[in-house]
């Protein structure tokens, strides 16, 4: 399985971005997928993460109301729609993916056996 990140760029506060994470391997259906973003010297933090059915979602605090995480099995893509951007959110972005096991705890790294490239977004003020 790989993960191919993408869709960063430099947004002015309040505006919107989405990123893509594109994943290969047959059995994409089965991944729970997160999002986590780290900025620069500060630990890499989870933002968003969306099981295999679809039909849960989980969000940070911070971004909630603001981030939406969604997933097309077809096209073996999940995304993250991110809107009212404000400069906190200036960070590399990851996806990740749990390709395996019964139990997943979204809010950790440590449960993500892939991991994508990062994208850069910068907020500006």
């Amino acid at each position: 399985v790989q993960l191919q990140a993408f869709g960063g760029g430099l947004v002015q506060a309040g505006g919107s971005l989405r990123l893509s994470c594109a994943a290969s391997g047959r059995t994409f259906s089965t991944y729970n997928m997160g999002w986590f973003r780290q900025a620069p010297g500060k630990e890499r933090e989870f933002v968003a993460a969306i099981a295999s059915s679809g039909l849960n979602t989980f969000y940070a605090d911070s971004v909630k109301g603001r981030f939406t995480v969604s997933g097309d099995n077809a096209n073996n893509t999940v995304y993250l729609q991110m809107n009212s951007l404000e400069p906190e959110d200036t960070a590399t972005y990851y996806c990740a993916a749990r390709t395996s096991g019964m139990y997943w705890v979204p809010y950790y790294g440590a449960e993500y056996d892939v991991w994508g490239q990062g994208t850069q977004v910068t907020v500006s003020s």
